[in-house]
């Protein structure tokens, strides 16, 4: 008679390989290349890291954490405490991508006007949470070009969840469902984006959005540039200590950085485009 407990464990094992609930260093990760679909490497890009603005998502903690895993993962990384390196044409030109955190800030219309140049040249661009997508209040191109808009985080810092909803896309791939406990962002969003997670409002708040599901990541096209964005990590520990979240916002940087070297993906299916 076969052992009983071995064949629990064997089905145990087998139920959690179909619900994605191996731990992330045996499913897809960058240490585990060949179980996610391939990447672009950052090997031999040109970053530019710009950092600034309120203190409370943490600019330098974000900078001293992704800084030396780029520069491990062979880019050449340009820091800037400020934007002016969005007015430098050369500078520019010669950037792969973009990564930014500057919250609640303003740009100028000469900064704004070479930024948003150069992504619909071919300069990806990536960011997460406020840094990216509550950086610029007033500035309706650069909005335009990142896809989305915060607007509310009903509750603050509270615990929700965040749900893949595309496993086939090389950013999620293999990642699983997880739980954050953080700011819950509400945005407005292009309807042009391919979203990747989603999250579920409860309404505790605001029972009006009971319910309502929002776009947590997603990716696009700008022009040539491709634009990368997540709205987790309000503060560093806040996605660090989640390891498919910190996963997805270094796919997410590394699939922006190709853009001058791969194709544009024929992805774009707008979500109101059936709509009569």
């Amino acid at each position: 008679m076969k052992n009983p407990s071995r064949r629990n464990f064997i089905a145990k094992a087998l139920t959690m390989g179909a619900m994605g609930a191996w731990p992330l260093s045996i499913r897809a990760s960058e240490n585990n290349p060949k179980a996610a679909v391939p990447l672009p490497s950052l090997k031999g890009r040109k970053v530019l890291f710009t950092y600034g603005g309120w203190d409370g998502h943490e600019p330098q903690k974000f900078v001293d954490f992704l800084t030396p895993w780029m520069k491990t993962s062979g880019a050449e990384v340009v820091l800037s405490p400020n934007l002016e390196p969005y007015t430098d044409k050369k500078l520019m030109d010669s950037i792969d991508l973009v990564v930014q955190i500057f919250t609640m800030s303003q740009i100028t219309s000469e900064q704004e006007k070479g930024l948003v140049e150069a992504v619909r040249n071919g300069t990806g661009m990536a960011g997460w949470h406020g840094g990216m997508c509550d950086a610029f209040r007033n500035n309706v191109d650069y909005q335009f070009m990142t896809g989305g808009q915060w607007v509310a985080h009903p509750g603050g810092v509270i615990g929700y969840d965040v749900n893949i909803v595309d496993q086939e896309d090389e950013i999620t791939a293999g990642l699983g469902d997880f739980a954050m406990n953080s700011e819950q962002y509400y945005m407005h969003i292009d309807p042009n984006v391919k979203v990747l997670a989603t999250t579920r409002f409860s309404g505790a708040v605001n029972p009006w959005i009971d319910g309502c599901v929002i776009p947590v990541t997603w990716k696009k096209m700008y022009g040539k540039g491709r634009i990368f964005y997540t709205s987790v990590g309000h503060n560093l520990s806040h996605i660090t200590d989640v390891p498919d979240a910190i996963e997805m916002l270094k796919r997410g940087i590394r699939w922006a950085s190709a853009s001058k070297y791969m194709s544009a993906e024929a992805w774009v299916s707008p979500v109101y485009g059936t709509a009569r």
